[in-house]
């Protein structure tokens, strides 16, 4: 499932892509032919991301909500300027099993771009817009750039006041929520909760954005059990949690990669963090040796999801 940086880029993409400009929204698969009506033919006004929850604004007053879960995926493709996908480059247009940095590729030039856990970029000669291609929930369509949704786990047309109502579900997130507040209502989440921090950090009403890459990250980087119940957490120790989380959101924004190890260089992006298997500190290592004590890495189920963690290093 796209992680909180993830959803975040995607939704600039959209800024970059989409607003400001008129859009023809349909449903080729037919199972959104109402939600679109309501959309097409309107200017988008806004695009933003609350944790793993996208958020498209129209100018009727209309929002389309999109969560993309664990099969969701969006396709770009069109006249795609090099401003909207510069970023840091890396040695080739998709690495990683779960994001990726995209390069320029010129301004404008037909391309086509494919967001969901992975980005990947590529050239496309094809004729504009194309066929659609499967089970497309939705596609947004512009004089140069179509967009084709497939697989969500939501999609759904919503009034400014149900779009709030959702969000007021959400924990904070570090991008949309910055500052002592935001941290505050994390940290007063967390130490009333007789639950493992391991849960807690997967708890999107707790904290909005973190997934199962970054929940073992996070914890190894603190050194801290994951069963370790957040009452008994002491506060320094929470707010540190919400500190290294800002942190590692805002490089994965910014890198399009999930980059948690630190000191590896002016531009880990290149060479060792460029290849999936040295990117991770404890994620997808099981049985390996840890890179700090030495003791194998184990994995668990917790909260029905994979936990990788070290039980040397995290105790």
């Amino acid at each position: 499932m796209p992680e909180g940086h993830s959803v975040h880029r995607l939704a600039n993409r959209f800024g970059q892509l989409f607003v400001g400009r008129e859009v023809a929204a349909s449903s080729p698969q037919g199972r959104f032919a109402g939600g679109a009506t309501l959309i097409d033919g309107r200017w988008m006004t806004q695009a933003m991301a609350v944790g793993k929850h996208m958020f498209l604004e129209f100018d009727n007053n209309l929002w389309l909500h999109i969560h993309l879960g664990l099969y969701g995926a969006w396709d770009f493709a069109g006249d795609i300027s090099a401003e909207a996908l510069s970023a840091p480059s890396t040695e080739g247009t998709t690495i990683g099993e779960h994001e990726d940095s995209l390069s320029s590729i010129g301004a404008p030039r037909r391309a086509r771009l494919r967001i969901s856990e992975v980005e990947t970029l590529e050239e496309d000669n094809a004729i504009f817009p194309a066929e659609p291609v499967g089970a497309v929930r939705v596609r947004l369509l512009t004089h140069a750039t179509v967009a084709d949704l497939r697989g969500p786990t939501a999609c759904e047309v919503m009034r400014a006041d149900e779009v709030q109502a959702k969000i007021d579900t959400l924990g904070p997130d570090p991008i949309v929520d910055a500052g002592r507040k935001a941290e505050n209502r994390f940290v007063a989440a967390v130490m009333k909760r007789a639950v493992p921090i391991g849960l807690l950090l997967m708890d999107q009403s707790v904290v909005a954005g973190i997934g199962n890459v970054y929940r073992a990250e996070i914890l190894f980087r603190a050194r801290l059990d994951p069963h370790t119940r957040g009452r008994d957490l002491d506060e320094k120790t929470v707010r540190a949690l919400w500190k290294d989380w800002t942190k590692l959101l805002k490089i994965g924004v910014e890198t399009g990669q999930m980059l948690t190890r630190d000191n590896l260089g002016p531009n880990p992006a290149r060479g060792l963090m460029a290849r999936r298997a040295n990117r991770y500190w404890v994620y997808h290592r099981e049985g390996l040796r840890c890179r700090v004590c030495d003791f194998p890495i184990v994995m668990e189920v917790m909260g029905a999801r994979k936990l990788y963690w070290c039980p040397q290093d995290q105790r």
